[in-house]
């Protein structure tokens, strides 16, 4: 529910605030100081961002290491679902040999659908539990950070750089960049500037769509949680929905990546 004083704009504002800290002038500086500030960082979404990649890392180690031969427990029969789904998905789409393509396909899609599922927790709760002991702003879902959505899109990108010049050459790599789709000479400079848009596309995209879908989600959220004693039952119903957008934007961005590392492994 809306903080009592608050003007609806006010309210909105407040949640859509980062816990930001900043270098000004060589000093530490939070808050509205780091407005404006290319250099700052956004303490509540990494904290939440590390905090939930530490929760799977935990967890699938405790499961892996008592895993059992006989029935499973459900946590373990889960998982087991998952690692089979995601198995599945980069054998249909990835046409390479890796060793890394699975687990880290494995490791995005926990990883996201975990970011993504704390948008289901009510608007109020931690950013209230948070102000009680003084922290002015928390926004709880590291997905709706571009900064962070970014930074793995990056790492992806990285990767796929890494393994187009590996698996083709810097040769390869260059006759792709400058020798399609118009094999000829006189066409390079179409070529090269085509392909790099097309190449610099992917973490853009891969990026700004899980980003715009969960910030989208969370605004949704903050709307129904104006309108007091009614957002009880519109929250659990635009959250029954939203558990597919959760789910869905986590596979878009493991396929996705799955797809951008079966093309850097391709010759052409």
């Amino acid at each position: 529910m809306a903080e009592t004083g608050h003007s609806a704009g006010e309210y909105i504002t407040h949640h859509l605030q980062n816990l930001t800290v900043c270098k000004v002038d060589g000093e530490w500086a939070a808050g509205s100081h780091c407005q404006g500030q290319f250099y700052a960082l956004n303490v509540d979404s990494m904290f939440f961002a590390l905090a939930l990649g530490l929760l799977l890392t935990v967890v699938f180690r405790r499961v892996a290491k008592r895993a059992t031969t006989g029935v499973p427990g459900r946590l373990q029969t889960a998982i087991e679902m998952v690692v089979g789904f995601v198995d599945q998905s980069v054998r249909e789409t990835f046409h390479g040999r890796s060793n890394l393509i699975a687990p880290l396909a494995l490791t995005l899609f926990m990883w996201v659908f975990l970011m993504n599922l704390m948008d289901l927790v009510p608007v109020d709760w931690l950013p209230w539990a948070a102000g009680a002991v003084g922290v002015p702003y928390l926004k709880v879902v590291p997905t709706t950070d571009v900064n962070i959505t970014f930074a793995m899109a990056i790492s992806v990108f990285i990767l796929t750089l890494f393994y187009s010049v590996k698996i083709k050459g810097i040769g390869g790599f260059a006759k792709e960049l400058t020798l399609t789709p118009f094999n000829h000479w006189a066409a390079i400079p179409f070529n090269f500037v085509l392909e790099g848009v097309s190449l610099l596309a992917k973490p853009v995209s891969l990026s700004l769509r899980l980003f715009g879908n969960l910030y989208a989600g969370e605004l949704i959220f903050l709307l129904i949680a104006l309108l007091g004693i009614w957002q009880l039952p519109l929250h659990f119903a635009w959250a029954v929905f939203h558990v597919l957008i959760i789910v869905l934007q986590a596979f878009i961005f493991m396929m996705l990546t799955i797809v951008y590392l079966s093309q850097a492994h391709e010759h052409h």
